[in-house]
């Protein structure tokens, strides 16, 4: 006779609560900054011209409305799982939920895969002479840092704080350059109310700046994969308010200010056509600061951003199983690492997957449009679960903010912000493949009878 299964303990699918409020601070705005100000300011620029800074501010506006949304959320439900969670909680609807996870999990893996591309560019390019084959770059790059998240939460978050000062000291460094041109008189001050937004008609300045926005928007994104921290965070009711808020203001005013430099001293143009557009930053500033120091800097900052994607979509995977929205293989942990290895997996071949058919721009892009539809779906969201109150207290919005924040999520989410058709499509086969997931699990659940 089969001997009967032994149900798990509860301690195989619990997470270590190791991250204080200090920490998760820092977590956040190394989550926030690094590819997107570092490797597509320049395409930034490309669209809508030297007012390079105005995508930045329109995004810091946008970013902090749907923050307030995420901040009532996790209040309310500090569990992994984030946009998932609060979608079946206020919709029950399983497939939308799944949609919602996925493209989560998606748009994490193509913002890592941008950051691996961007490692795998210019920064590296200036310290090894472009001597090495980009694509193989970049998949090595995403297996090493699969690696180190298998190590555990701990390590993971340690590395994070240290990359983060890392990156920060790279902005603080083009911040002192743009300061030293203003006193100097270098740099020119006309380029920051230039639009270069195709013919000069009000709809192209429109859709010229909502595009540009729209990209920009890459650099913001990272506050909701905190969420999915909740269950390793110690009082997360308490710490993620003052963590995402604090977060989003500090990278929010970095990022208005780099947009400023970078345009004061060089032109849009060369922006646009460097995939290491920080880079020529310092090379224009007129400061004798040695430029493969600062492409190692830009190297640190992209990996950053990369190590927290893996390990947010992982937790996503994590999540999504504990809740039976993917089979509860997904969910299972290293017993001594309590880490969740099939879910870094899993994840991982998808960003290998990712990185080798894209490029910088379009993986930023496709990432800002995914959350952008997720972003619209959760302010919803916050507005519907006004009917079911917890008894724990804990931050409530204005209700004026989850509605701004849904209706300027869709608008840079639709065709008026002037995206490539490539994205559209990237999404779509991504959002297909979420589709076959959904139906094979479908089909496992009532093979299992557990439907």
């Amino acid at each position: 006779m089969t001997e009967p299964r032994t149900a798990p303990s509860p301690a195989e699918h619990t997470l270590h609560r190791a991250i204080g409020p200090k920490l998760l601070i820092l977590f956040v705005i190394g989550d926030i900054l690094g590819t997107g100000i570092y490797a597509t300011t320049g395409k930034v620029a490309g669209k809508v011209g030297g007012a390079l800074w105005l995508p930045f501010a329109i995004g810091f506006v946008v970013a902090v409305l749907t923050a307030a949304s995420y901040v009532e959320l996790v209040g309310k439900y500090p569990k992994a799982a984030g946009a998932a969670l609060y979608t079946q909680k206020a919709f029950k609807t399983p497939f939308l939920t799944f949609i919602i996870a996925f493209m989560v999990m998606c748009s994490g893996l193509s913002s890592a895969s941008a950051a691996a591309r961007a490692f795998s560019g210019d920064y590296l390019g200036e310290l090894t002479g472009d001597a090495l084959p980009p694509t193989l770059v970049a998949i090595t790059f995403i297996l090493l840092l699969a690696a180190l998240n298998m190590r555990g939460v701990s390590e993971s978050v340690k590395a994070n704080v240290v990359l983060t000062l890392v990156e920060l000291t790279g902005l603080v460094i083009i911040l002192a350059i743009g300061a030293y041109a203003v006193l100097t008189g270098d740099g020119e001050p006309s380029r920051l109310t230039e639009f270069e937004t195709g013919d000069g008609t009000g709809f192209a300045l429109m859709t010229g700046v909502l595009g540009a926005t729209a990209l920009g928007f890459f650099a913001f994104v990272g506050f909701e994969d905190s969420v999915n921290m909740a269950e390793e965070t110690k009082d997360p009711v308490r710490t993620f308010p003052r963590a995402i808020f604090i977060g989003v203001a500090v990278t929010g005013t970095i990022y208005v200010l780099v947009a400023l430099v970078s345009s004061l001293l060089v032109d849009s143009g060369t922006l646009e056509g460097s995939s290491g557009p920080l880079l020529e930053v310092v090379k224009a500033g007129g400061v004798d600061f040695p430029h493969k120091l600062f492409a190692l800097i830009a190297l640190f900052a992209v990996t950053n951003s990369a190590l927290i994607n893996i390990m947010m979509a992982s937790r996503l995977c994590y999540g999504m199983a504990n809740e039976r929205i993917l089979p509860r293989a997904m969910g299972r942990v290293l017993p001594r690492r309590r880490t969740p290895i099939v879910g870094i997996v899993f994840v991982s071949l998808l960003a290998i997957g990712l990185v080798s058919t894209g490029e910088i721009e379009g993986l930023g892009d496709t990432t800002a449009f995914l959350l952008l539809c997720v972003f619209a779906v959760v302010n919803v969201a916050v507005l519907v679960l006004r009917r079911d109150p917890v008894e724990h207290r804990h931050f409530r919005a204005p209700t004026v903010v989850p509605v701004l924040g849904a209706i300027t999520a869709l608008i840079l989410a639709s065709p008026l912000a002037d995206r490539p058709a490539e994205v559209y499509v990237r999404a779509g086969v991504l959002i297909a493949i979420g589709i076959g997931l959904w139906v094979v699990n479908k089909v496992v659940l009532r093979a299992r009878g557990e439907e």
